[in-house]
């Protein structure tokens, strides 16, 4: 029996990087896994490799995406246990140069998306009188500002605050609600930061684990707080950053 046995996932930005591992891992624990995404070709590509996972097309930004992906996924599933809102972007840019447009995109994605997944599938939760496990993907940038992001800061210190106040508004209904904070990923979010082998070597060498984090690293956070190991945890910010917050 593995981990996640039996239970049904969705997960959002699932077509890759940090998405797909949690996706794979999940399925590998015993899960059944919806993963959700807007790049339709690279996500029907990552469902097609294993039996358990399967994609729908979902932008996060759309209250009616979410509700008809919601209630597709417990329709054919019966249930829906686990969310896991990891869709987002990211904008290196100084705060002086970031345009309205910047900053709009961003809270769309990051933020709003954040936010209806959380609704949608609460809802969901509370009319079936079923527990479920939401995984809000933030950042180390929701916990401290970080220079050059002063946009994408401010959408996952959102997704922070979002976190914390739904686990004390929801969870008597059994819906259990964690962030969880990644530090440097080595993942296509981050693969043009680091196309230079010297500049990545530098920065390892300042992280106390001396390598970047591989998106296995978050989705093993991520499988835990999903589980029922973790049913006394919520309202939490998990970080997994190779110990530069130590």
């Amino acid at each position: 029996m593995g981990r996640l046995q039996d239970k049904v996932a969705l997960i959002t930005g699932g077509a890759r990087g940090i998405g797909a591992e949690t996706a794979v891992l999940f399925a590998a624990q015993g899960a059944t896994v919806v993963i959700a995404d807007v790049l339709d070709d690279v996500g029907e590509t990552t469902a097609s490799t294993n039996d358990r996972i399967s994609y729908r097309h979902l932008d996060v930004r759309s209250e009616d995406d979410w509700h008809g992906v919601v209630t597709a996924v417990v329709k054919e599933h019966g249930r829906l246990d686990v969310l896991v809102n990891n869709a987002g972007v990211d904008l290196t840019k100084k705060l002086s140069a970031t345009t309205l447009a910047d900053f709009e995109w961003l809270i769309s994605i990051n933020q709003i998306g954040t936010f209806l997944g959380m609704q949608a599938v609460s809802a969901a939760s509370v009319a079936a009188e079923t527990p479920c496990s939401i995984v809000n993907i933030s950042s180390v940038a929701g916990l401290e500002g970080v220079q050059n992001h002063a946009a994408y800061s401010a959408t996952k210190f959102a997704v922070t605050g979002l976190t914390k106040a739904a686990a004390k508004e929801w969870g008597r209904y059994g819906i259990r609600v964690n962030s969880v904070h990644p530090g440097i990923i080595d993942s296509p979010m981050t693969e043009e930061q680091f196309v230079d082998p010297d500049l990545r070597a530098r920065v390892e060498r300042n992280l106390p684990l001396r390598r970047l984090g591989q998106p296995i690293d978050i989705a093993n956070m991520v499988a835990f707080l999903a589980s029922d190991e973790a049913s006394y945890c919520t309202g939490q910010a998990f970080t997994v950053d190779g110990g530069v917050h130590a």
